[in-house]
């Protein structure tokens, strides 16, 4: 009851304006610091835009338009620092033009991104003012009314103790208790406005100072396509050094015994016959060169594997079973599957469960994995769960270049899915992949 009352407690005071946690603090901060880059994108951007747009026609009109882009580019980053220092709000910074095909001017000059960090310079100037005032003017305004009753008896006007509204005279105690019912209207009015103007400030961060959807979505894309290429690199690499190192070099094996079986055999002794000691020789190098055709067909197999599982082609289901039944660690599998999925779909999510499975059973210390599989509006959810040690963490990796969780979250990042890590210190450790996934023909 206790931690509810004191919940409850803090959403009253922060109902009234009153700071009561490090995220109030720091919007009070922002209110604070917000006006320094709006004032100077005032100061120095207003009367240089002016002059530019009237100086458009001529030919020094259009390299001082690119000046403004650019020193608005400088405001807004230090308008993307205070709202990721101070509200929490991480806004990319966007890319900078290119020149392409034109001059480095004509492209300062088209330039979305800067157009739109400029309207975002020039609409905080009187946002961040507005900002100031209520968040801090007006709550303080509001303050001294709730704290009237203490302190009306030190003022003085129009001959009475107190202050007076219009003709009326707030010098008694019922009209001090007035105004601090009052003044904690106006706190209250104040705390919910400055909370919606740090709302419009977030949305308008976000929508402005940042990449357009399509330059996020091209430069996701971009990404996406280094991640298959050098994918796609790393494993010929791994088929040709799995074939010259295995299925080459048991080949070459077998040719050579061959040969030299055929030549012991050729060998006549004066009576027309083989020799005893040649014939033995030529069944050993045969049975040689058959135990090594049997090796390259094993890797030839594991190699035709490892590119496509077999048991993918009865379904992920059945391929999951497969898996769990293989796991050292006994697995726990619940499935939730309408039909089948797209083939790289299916082949993403096995060789996923296949790398946690494999991950959860050596380094979790786990007695039990619980392994779920879920398909819901066109979405495939699987979910590797363990009570171990935790500690799991998914590190950032360059492109193509990551390994265990990091390499899984790229191959998950290529058909736009995700992979989330939830492992604390001690346990449990979930893992959970979403693959956008819709039933289709096998």
């Amino acid at each position: 009851m206790d931690e509810v009352s004191g919940a409850r407690a803090r959403r009253t005071l922060r109902a009234f304006g009153v700071p009561v946690g490090r995220a109030d603090l720091r919007e009070l901060g922002y209110a604070l610091a917000g006006p320094l880059p709006g004032l100077l994108g005032v100061a120095l951007l207003y009367p240089v835009l002016a002059v530019a747009l009237v100086l458009s026609v001529t030919h020094l009109g259009l390299p001082l338009l690119a000046a403004v882009l650019t020193a608005g580019r400088g405001i807004g980053a230090v308008h993307r620092r205070l709202l990721r220092g101070l509200l929490g709000e991480d806004v990319p910074a966007p890319p900078g033009p290119a020149a392409g095909g034109g001059t480095a001017l004509r492209a300062r000059l088209t330039d979305g991104a800067s157009w739109r960090t400029l309207a975002f310079v020039l609409l905080a100037a009187p946002l961040s003012v507005l900002v100031l005032a209520v968040t801090v003017g007006l709550r303080l305004y509001g303050l001294a009314g709730v704290l009237y009753p203490l302190w009306w008896r030190s003022v003085s006007a129009d001959g009475h103790r107190g202050l007076s509204l219009g003709t009326l005279a707030l010098d008694t105690v019922p009209s001090s208790l007035l105004v601090a019912l009052a003044g904690l209207g106006v706190l209250a009015f104040a705390g919910w406005v400055g909370r919606r103007l740090l709302v419009l400030t977030r949305y308008l961060g976000r929508a402005l100072l940042g990449p357009s959807r399509l330059s996020e979505r091209v430069r996701d894309l971009e990404e996406r396509r280094a991640v298959v290429v050098h994918d796609s690199a790393m494993t010929l690499r791994r088929i040709e050094r799995d074939l010259h190192d295995g299925a080459q070099a048991q080949l070459i094996a077998v040719t050579l015994a061959l040969a030299s079986a055929r030549s012991r055999l050729d060998r006549l002794g004066p009576d027309g016959t083989i020799p005893a000691a040649d014939l033995s020789r030529g069944r050993e190098l045969v049975d040689q060169a058959l135990g090594n055709a049997r090796t390259a067909v094993g890797d030839l197999r594991d190699l035709v594997r490892g590119i496509h599982p077999p048991v993918l082609d009865t379904g992920l289901d059945a391929a999951l079973e497969t898996l769990a039944a293989r796991t050292g660690v006994p697995v726990r599998l619940r499935t939730g599957l309408a039909g089948r999925l797209p083939e790289e779909v299916e082949t993403i999510a096995y060789f996923c469960a296949s790398e946690l499975l494999s991950n959860a059973a050596r380094h979790s210390g786990a007695d039990l994995i619980e392994l779920t599989a879920r398909q819901s509006a066109g979405l495939l959810r699987l979910v590797v769960r363990d009570e171990g040690r935790g500690g799991a963490v998914l590190l950032p990796g360059t492109a193509g270049g990551g390994s265990g969780l990091s390499g899984l979250a790229e191959r998950v990042r290529a058909v736009d899915g995700s992979l989330r890590v939830d492992s604390p210190a001690g346990g449990p450790t979930t893992v959970t992949v979403e693959l956008p996934a819709r039933p289709g023909a096998t």
